[in-house]
C-alpha cells in the first residue's frame, strides 16, 4: 500500500484544533462553519476564520471538508447559496452531506464541489453506496456499526473512497436514526443539537423487576473506539481515510490522538503487517487523553457486545497526565506551522535586486484517485492543481548600488532574509549570489523578503480558486400557511412507478372525499404483531363493508396495512396479502430498519415468496432498501419511511430519484414547516416513535443473547420508562419512546395539510388498545367526528413544537 492511499483524517472543533492536528501529521481536517452543522455547540468559525482555514489547509498541502450534514428545514434553503459561495469559491476540498436536498442542491450549483455522504445518511451497504455515487457522491462514511467484510465490499463492488472512523466516541444508536434527544429536549441529533441522552442511567426492567446490577447504570454508553490494533486489517478493507472523532474535544486532544495514529500509520506503510506492532505506552497515552470508562475494538470484528458497553459510573476524580499534556501543547499546540520553500537571492551593482522563491506542493491522493477512476478535468480542481510540481515567484527591489566602505556580505543578507516571521513558510535552502561589492539597505532587504513571501501566499491560494455563477436564493414565502400548503400542495405525488390501473384493485380508482370535494389520504396501518393484524383486519373489513354500503361515494374509502417483516415471515406472505384484497386492503410489506447482509441473505433465500406474494407496495426504512428492492423487484412501488428524511422539496425530488413512488413526512417537522415543505407523503398520526435503533442490544448487555424477542423497559431517572424490543430476525434493538404519538383531536390542523396517505403504527400494543386507537382515529378522520383519547398517555411529538 502507498502513502497516497491512506489519509489521517483529524476532527477541529476550532481553528487551534485545526493547525495542532496538521503539526500532529492530519493529511485533512473536518471542520464546521457556523451554519449546517452536526456539531452546533462546537467552537465552529465564522466565514472570516472558514476561508482562513481554507487558505492554511491549501498553504500547507492539507484538505479541509467542511460538515453540512445536518437535515434542513425548507425555509434554511434560501441561505444555503450565500453560506457555501465564499467558501466554494475558495477552493473547499469537498462537504459532508446528509440531507439529500443539500447533495442535489449542492449538485446544481457548486458542481465542482465533491461531496462526502456523511455516517448520518446511515449508509450500511453497497446498494446504498452505489446509489449515492450514482447521483454524485465522491466517497461514503458508512454507519460505524459495519464489520470488515462489509466495508470492504462497499469498496470492491462500488471502488468509491471509504473513510470511516478509527478512533473516538460511539453512538450508541445508528448515525443519523436517532430521536431520543429530540423527542425528550427538543434538541435533534439530525440538527447538530444531539444531548447525549444515551449517556445518562438507565435502569433495564422485565415485568417491573430491575435487571442490571445497582453500579450497572449506563448500558447505553459505549466505550470509546480504539482501533491501533486494527489499522492493517481496515485498510486492507479499502478504507482510504482513517477519522478520528472529537470537533467538541479540545486541540491537545485532536493533536495527541492524531500524532499517535500518524505514527502507527507510518510503521504500518514502512515495514507491513510484519513489522506492526502497538507499543503498551501509547495505547495509555490515549486513554490520558480521554477516559470514558475503556476502550473497545467497536464494531469491525464484532456485531455487539457486553465489551462494548461503559455500564459502570465513571471516576468523579482522575489524575491526570501533565507531563503529557505539556508535551502535547509545546509540540503541537503552540508551535506556528510552517511549509520549507527554496530561495534564491541576486545581488548585483547596477541591478535591481532579485528574490524568488519555490514551493513544492504536496501530492495528493484524490488527484490520482480520480485519474485511476476517470472523474474528468472538470472535479476536484483543488486536488487537480495540488498535484502540480511546484510554484515559483519572484520579486524585484531597489537597485543595488555600489558599496563605499563595507559592502554587504553573503551571511548578513542570509541573516535578513531567513526571518520570515509570521509568515507561513520558512527556508529549508536559500542560494545567494553577489556580483560585486554592492551596498543594500537592511529595510530594502527586509520589505522585498515581506513581498515575496505575501506573494508566495497569494499564488499557493490562487491555484485553489474557484469561480461560481448567481443563485436566486429561494422562494419568499408570503401568506398564511393554508396558501403555502396549496401553493406547494403538488410537489410530491405518487410517481410513474406506481402500477397500472388495471393491475390494481379496483377501489384505489375512486378517490374518498370530503363534503369540500377534496380527496381524502389512504388510510393506512402498520401492523408488528399477529394481534395486531387481526384487529386491523377486522375494523378495517368493518369499515369498507360501510364504505360500500355508503349513499354518498360507495366504495371510495382507500386502505392499506403494512406488515412488519420482523413478525411476519415468508410462509404467510402470500396468505396475509390475500387476506386483505378479499376485502379490499391493499397490503404493503415494511422492509427492516436496519438492512445489512443479515437481511440482504434472509430475503434472497425467500424472493421467489417475496416475488410471488403480490404485494402492493414494500416499505423501505432504510437507504440499503431501494437499491435491493430495484435490482430483485424492479417493478414493485417503494414507499419510503420517516427515517428516509423528506425535511424539504428537493430532498423528496431527490428521494423520487433514488426510488421512491411515495415518501413519509418526517416526524421532527412541525405543522407549519410541513406545510413550508409542501411534501405530499404519509403523515404519521399515531404510534410508539423509535427514539434509538442500535446493533446493541440491551438484553444481551444486561443478561445474555437467547435469540428470544421480547419485551424490555428502560426507565430514566425521572421514572420515564422505554419499551425496548430486540429484533432478532435482523439482529438489531429498536427503543420507543414512553408514549405514543398521537394527533386525535388534530384533524382540522392534519387535513390543512398535502397528504397521500394518514398512518397509524402499532408496535407494542395488544388488540384491544388497536381496536380502540383504530376506532378513535377512523371516527374522527374519516367519519369526521370528535377526536378522543381513551384515556391513553399520549405525546403530541413534534407536530405543534418542532426541534432546534
Amino acid at each position: 500500500m502507498k502513502n497516497r492511499d491512506v489519509e489521517i483524517l483529524a476532527p477541529a472543533g476550532s481553528f487551534e484544533g485545526m493547525t495542532a492536528s496538521v503539526n500532529a501529521g492530519a493529511d485533512a481536517v473536518y471542520i464546521g462553519g457556523s451554519r449546517f452543522g452536526a456539531r452546533a455547540y462546537a467552537n465552529n468559525l465564522d466565514e472570516e476564520a472558514m476561508l482562513r482555514a481554507i487558505d492554511f489547509m491549501h498553504l500547507h498541502g492539507r484538505r479541509i471538508y467542511m460538515t453540512v450534514n445536518t437535515l434542513v428545514k425548507e425555509r434554511e434553503f434560501a441561505g444555503l447559496f450565500d453560506y457555501m459561495k465564499p467558501y466554494y469559491e475558495a477552493g473547499l476540498y469537498a462537504a459532508l452531506v446528509q440531507d439529500l436536498g443539500v447533495f442535489s442542491f449542492m449538485r446544481e450549483y457548486f458542481p465542482e464541489l465533491p461531496l462526502h455522504v456523511s455516517t448520518q445518511m446511515t449508509v450500511k451497504g453497497k446498494y446504498s453506496a452505489a446509489d449515492l455515487k450514482r447521483m454524485g457522491a465522491v466517497r461514503v462514511v458508512p454507519a460505524r456499526e459495519l464489520s470488515l467484510e462489509e466495508i470492504r465490499e462497499i469498496y470492491t463492488s462500488t471502488g468509491m473512497e471509504v473513510e470511516t472512523f478509527v478512533h473516538g466516541a460511539l453512538c450508541y444508536c445508528y448515525s443519523g436514526q436517532c430521536l431520543f434527544s429530540s423527542l425528550l429536549g427538543g434538541r435533534s441529533g439530525n440538527r447538530g443539537r444531539c444531548a447525549q441522552t444515551c449517556r445518562l442511567p438507565f435502569d433495564v426492567l422485565r415485568e417491573g423487576k430491575r435487571l442490571n446490577r445497582k453500579d450497572d447504570v449506563y448500558p447505553l454508553s459505549l466505550k470509546d473506539l480504539c482501533t491501533l490494533d486494527l489499522l492493517p486489517d481496515i485498510l486492507e478493507a479499502g478504507v482510504c481515510s482513517l477519522k478520528i472523532e472529537g470537533r467538541m474535544k479540545s486541540p491537545r486532544y485532536a493533536a495527541g490522538v492524531t500524532g499517535i495514529y500518524r505514527k502507527y500509520v507510518d510503521r504500518y506503510l514502512k515495514e507491513g503487517r510484519e513489522g506492526y506492532h502497538v507499543d503498551k505506552a501509547d495505547r495509555q497515552v490515549l486513554l490520558d487523553l480521554f477516559d470514558r470508562g475503556g476502550q473497545s475494538d467497536g464494531y469491525y470484528k464484532q456485531h455487539n457486545g457486553r465489551n462494548m458497553v461503559v455500564l459502570k459510573e465513571k471516576p468523579a476524580f482522575k489524575e491526570s497526565n501533565q507531563e503529557l499534556f505539556d508535551f502535547l501543547d509545546e509540540r503541537y499546540v503552540k508551535p506556528q506551522t510552517k511549509e520549507t520553500i527554496k530561495g534564491t537571492a541576486y545581488v548585483a551593482v547596477g541591478q535591481p535586486v532579485r528574490l524568488t522563491a519555490e514551493y513544492a506542493f504536496r501530492g495528493q491522493m484524490l488527484c490520482e484517485v480520480l485519474e485511476e477512476h476517470g472523474e474528468g478535468e472538470s472535479r476536484h480542481l483543488a486536488e487537480k492543481a495540488a498535484c502540480a510540481a511546484s510554484l515559483i515567484v519572484q520579486v524585484e527591489g531597489d537597485t543595488a548600488e555600489a558599496a563605499r566602505s563595507a559592502p554587504a556580505d553573503e551571511a548578513g543578507i542570509r541573516r535578513q532574509l531567513m526571518k520570515t516571521g509570521d509568515s507561513p513558510f520558512v527556508f529549508e535552502s536559500l542560494r545567494i549570489e553577489i556580483k560585486g561589492d554592492v551596498f543594500v539597505p537592511v529595510q530594502s532587504i527586509n520589505r522585498l523578503r515581506r513581498e515575496l513571501l505575501t506573494k508566495l501566499e497569494a499564488a499557493v491560494v490562487e491555484r485553489y480558486r474557484r469561480s461560481t455563477g448567481s443563485h436566486k436564493t429561494g422562494r419568499t414565502y408570503t401568506g398564511t400557511e393554508k396558501e403555502v400548503c396549496r401553493e406547494n400542495a403538488e410537489v410530491w405525488l405518487e410517481g410513474d412507478s406506481m402500477p397500472a390501473k388495471e393491475t390494481r384493485p379496483q377501489y384505489d380508482s375512486m378517490p374518498a372525499t370530503t363534503d369540500k370535494g377534496q380527496s381524502l389520504p389512504e388510510l393506512t396501518v402498520l401492523a408488528s404483531k399477529r394481534e395486531q393484524l387481526n384487529a386491523v383486519l377486522s375494523c378495517m373489513e368493518a369499515w369498507m363493508a360501510a364504505d360500500r354500503e355508503s349513499q354518498y361515494v360507495p366504495g371510495a374509502l382507500r386502505a392499506g396495512i403494512y406488515l412488519a417483516s420482523e413478525e411476519f415471515g415468508p410462509g404467510e406472505w402470500k396468505e396475509l396479502v390475500c387476506a386483505c384484497h378479499v376485502k379490499g386492503i391493499s397490503c404493503y410489506l415494511m422492509l427492516p430498519r436496519i438492512f445489512r447482509n443479515t437481511a440482504e441473505e434472509y430475503f434472497l433465500k425467500n424472493l421467489a415468496d417475496l416475488k410471488d406474494a403480490g404485494f402492493d407496495a414494500f416499505g423501505a426504512a432504510s437507504m440499503e432498501e431501494p437499491g435491493f428492492l430495484r435490482k430483485y423487484l424492479p417493478q414493485a412501488p417503494v414507499f419510503f419511511d420517516h427515517g428516509m428524511y423528506c425535511f424539504n422539496q428537493r430532498a423528496a425530488a431527490a428521494m423520487k430519484e433514488y426510488g421512491a413512488s411515495r415518501v413519509t413526512v418526517p416526524v421532527e417537522l412541525n405543522r407549519h414547516e410541513i406545510a413550508e415543505a409542501g411534501v405530499r407523503g404519509e403523515i404519521l398520526l399515531y404510534g410508539y416513535l423509535p427514539v434509538m435503533v442500535s446493533a446493541q442490544c440491551i438484553k444481551k448487555t444486561t443478561e445474555s443473547c437467547t435469540k428470544k424477542e421480547e419485551l424490555l423497559y428502560l426507565r430514566d431517572r425521572k421514572g420515564k420508562e422505554f419499551p425496548v424490543r430486540n429484533t432478532c430476525r435482523f439482529c438489531y434493538n429498536t427503543i420507543y419512546n414512553s408514549a405514543p404519538l398521537s394527533l386525535a383531536g388534530l384533524s382540522e390542523e392534519v387535513k390543512r395539510l398535502p397528504a397521500a396517505a394518514w398512518r397509524l403504527n402499532f408496535t407494542i400494543e395488544d388488540r384491544k388498545e388497536t381496536e380502540a386507537v383504530l376506532t378513535d382515529f377512523y371516527r374522527e378522520y374519516v367519519l369526521e367526528g370528535f377526536g378522543v383519547h381513551s384515556g391513553r398517555e399520549f405525546t403530541r411529538g413534534h407536530f405543534k413544537r418542532g426541534v432546534e
